[in-house]
């Protein structure tokens, strides 16, 4: 068993497990109190156990099972009671809800299809040929489930354009700016903090 910040979790070879990327979006996370949050592509859970500790209630979905399963053990572990899991793709869990705060660690690996694996890690880091694959995906649905006023915040590398990924939530109604990053070996990777403006 492992641990973040006082919480303590398992990992799953099927599930990605927390890395720089993840911490540095758990450690700049902008959650208010009694919100609703909800977090795609969960994981271990640890970025949703995180925002459990202000927020009201945390919807968390992956599509890979095996990440629900992790995620399902370490929030009981954790002792968490304010988290409630859902399988599928981007909003398809949530269709017609609306929330405080979206996070997302995207999948941001620039990757073409000869280099996919059979296995459900994939959907954790593939995102297509120039890495936007699922990032443009998620971006276009994201306004119909923010409250006016509500937040995203989501991780991407300098791989997959983020003056790209600013630009698309301005011309969608965000205020939308770089709130946290860190260089890499090869990258920096980012969190992006945009704010749906009142109508």
């Amino acid at each position: 068993m492992l641990e973040y910040n006082g919480i303590h979790y398992y990992t799953n070879p099927q599930v990605y497990e927390p890395a720089e990327d993840t911490f540095l979006l758990a450690d700049n996370l902008q959650v208010k109190r009694r919100s609703n949050v909800l977090e795609i592509g969960t994981g271990t859970g640890i970025i949703a156990i995180t925002a459990a500790r202000k927020a009201r209630m945390v919807i968390a979905t992956d599509i890979n099972p095996s990440a629900i399963q992790c995620a399902t053990k370490n929030i009981v572990a954790n002792k968490v009671f304010n988290i409630e899991l859902r399988k599928g793709d981007l909003f398809d869990p949530v269709k017609g809800e609306k929330f405080d705060l979206i996070i997302f660690n995207t999948p941001y690996l620039p990757t073409s299809e000869d280099e996919l694996t059979d296995d459900d890690l994939n959907a954790a880091w593939y995102g297509g040929s120039d890495g936007r694959e699922v990032i443009e995906r998620f971006i276009t649905d994201l306004p119909h489930h923010l409250n006016a006023g509500g937040k995203v915040q989501m991780l991407q590398s300098s791989l997959s354009d983020i003056d790209k990924t600013i630009k698309k939530l301005e011309e969608l109604g965000l205020e939308a700016s770089v709130t946290a990053k860190e260089k890499l070996f090869f990258e920096e990777t980012v969190v992006i903090t945009g704010i749906l403006k009142k109508v």
